[in-house]
């Protein structure tokens, strides 16, 4: 399949959105980093904690937490960036127009699933919004809003993506039209 590497495309155009973009970009990037170091203390703390018989269940917790974050924005930064696994078995033999057709497809399809996970993952945020973890009093609901947040962020990723590979498709189009136009006129 043919994998167009993706360079931030904005839905609206102009220099004070891509620095918004970029910017986002980078917050995201380094709270996904920033957690996953403190993913990797809490969970160190916690076993030698344990070794020496002391237990500390808010560890676990916060440890979890940090995962939930780390997992879906690392998740995100993993899309946008074009470093997910793709599998091109079937669809590498198709011609260049089929693939981007089925690229435009599937990047469609991904595009409502992550709208509809966000709309549903807002409704849960709001459902547990009163629930706390049993050791802390820290709001289960922010366990659900890296769902959310990572979700509404791949949306705006696929929809770059999207106009993406129109753009693509409109330029590879181009000159195959301009072609048929000038042969006429030489024959």
């Amino acid at each position: 399949m043919i994998c167009i590497r993706h360079k931030p495309v904005f839905l609206l155009q102009g220099f004070y959105m891509k620095k918004i973009y970029e910017y986002f970009c980078k917050i995201e990037t380094a709270v996904c980093c920033v957690g996953f170091i403190f993913l990797v203390l809490f969970v160190f703390v916690s076993a030698i904690l344990r070794f020496m018989r002391v237990s500390m269940s808010w560890n676990i917790d916060l440890a979890m937490l940090f995962l939930a974050w780390t997992s879906f924005l690392g998740a995100d930064i993993a899309w946008r960036s074009g470093q997910l696994i793709g599998i091109d078995i079937v669809t590498r033999y198709f011609p260049k127009k089929l693939q981007q057709i089925v690229l435009l497809l599937i990047y469609s399809i991904i595009l409502c699933v992550t709208v509809i996970i966000c709309i549903y993952g807002a409704r849960l945020v709001w459902t547990e919004r009163l629930r706390t973890y049993q050791s802390m009093p820290i709001p289960y609901s922010l366990v659900s809003l890296s769902l959310v947040v990572a979700t509404f962020s791949m949306s705006i990723s696929t929809i770059g993506k999207i106009k993406a590979c129109i753009q693509h498709f409109r330029n590879e189009s181009k000159p195959d039209q301009d072609e048929k136009a000038i042969q006429p006129e030489q024959v």
